[in-house]
């Protein structure tokens, strides 16, 4: 392509863009250092700033990002311009870090039909403001069941990053330089994309239908077909658990021949397994949603809060309304 093509955007006058990246407390580093790096490479590319970027907080004071480093921002929650491009940056514990200032302002500038996007957790935040509803997004796999319990209007995707009319949200961590890449392709062509994921050294870049998670058999170190899709199975029906004996029957196994192909790979039973899958979630949902202690055992599987409490116990030494309890006096710390 030629010089001409790669510095299209000079085509409109040397028009910038610019982006404004609003940081919430403990925020990630990663995706947020991740998606500006990107535009600052660009920039090196074109030979000039076509991208530009500001930093806020919700009150222009300095904030603490998820390596405890601090930011000096540029400006607190001004009013923008209708072509400017809001990312929100989110991390852990979202929502403490969602206000109902930085609500309301979302929502005025987003009636101004602004380009809205949420990094890492900060869908979380775009979808409180109502932002996201009836649209597609992503969000950070840890924080998916929380999500799906408490905004049922979003249609909530696994992929590392979604565009769907002037949002955009992503899963985090390096899903920010995808996303980025794609904007930057879309603004100045591929082959500006292309020299900034060179610079990166990034080199399997993925688009939006690239799943966030590794692959069941990468994600447990085994490469053994049947077993991968009994733990699939597993994973996608948490709410109303299937017994081991229906799982081994739906890939061709025996009950016998299931519990030893566990003992063998995972040194654990399945019913074993499955009962740590169903407790990290009823975990993230105690820690990340407002639900009651009776609903999260409904959504994981348990019949009755004492067997929950009692399973719980067992594994994590401590009981839901323990967890929860610890959990919110460290937020309030």
């Amino acid at each position: 392509m030629s010089l001409k093509a790669t510095r299209q955007a000079e085509t409109t006058d040397n028009k910038s863009r610019r982006f404004v990246f609003v940081m919430l407390e403990n925020f990630t580093l990663l995706s947020f250092a991740s998606a500006i790096d990107c535009l600052r490479l660009a920039n090196r590319r074109l030979g000039w700033d076509y991208y530009e970027w500001q930093l806020a907080t919700e009150n222009g004071e300095v904030v603490k990002c998820s390596t405890n480093t601090t930011f000096k921002p540029d400006t607190g929650l001004n009013e923008l311009h209708r072509d400017d491009t809001v990312m929100i940056c989110g991390g852990i514990d979202i929502q403490v870090a969602t206000s109902k200032r930085m609500l309301n302002w979302l929502r005025r500038e987003a009636r101004k039909g602004l380009q809205i996007g949420g990094l890492c957790t900060a869908s979380y935040t775009l979808a409180k403001a109502g932002l996201l509803d009836g649209k597609k997004a992503t969000i950070h796999w840890e924080n998916q069941d929380s999500f799906i319990e408490e905004f049922e209007e979003v249609d909530l995707s696994k992929s590392v990053f979604t565009i769907d009319g002037n949002r955009m949200t992503t899963a985090g961590g390096t899903s920010s330089i995808d996303l980025f890449l794609q904007l930057i392709a879309d603004d100045l062509g591929e082959d500006v994309a292309n020299w900034v994921a060179d610079q990166q050294i990034y080199s399997s870049i993925r688009t939006d239908q690239d799943s966030q998670r590794l692959s069941v058999p990468t994600r447990i170190g085994v490469r053994h077909p049947k077993l991968s899709m009994v733990i699939q199975m597993m994973e996608a029906n948490i709410e109303e658990p299937i017994s081991p004996s229906i799982l081994a029957k739906e890939v061709g196994l025996s009950t016998r021949q299931l519990e030893r192909l566990f003992r063998r790979y995972l040194n654990r039973s399945p019913k074993r397994y499955y009962m740590e899958l169903r407790l990290q979630k009823a975990r993230n949902l105690l820690m990340q949603t407002d639900m009651s202690v009776i609903n999260v055992a409904l959504a994981c599987g348990f019949a009755s809060p004492s067997h929950f409490s009692k399973c719980y116990r067992s594994h994590y030494e401590t009981t839901p309304y323990r967890e929860r309890g610890s959990h919110a006096a460290r937020l309030s710390i």
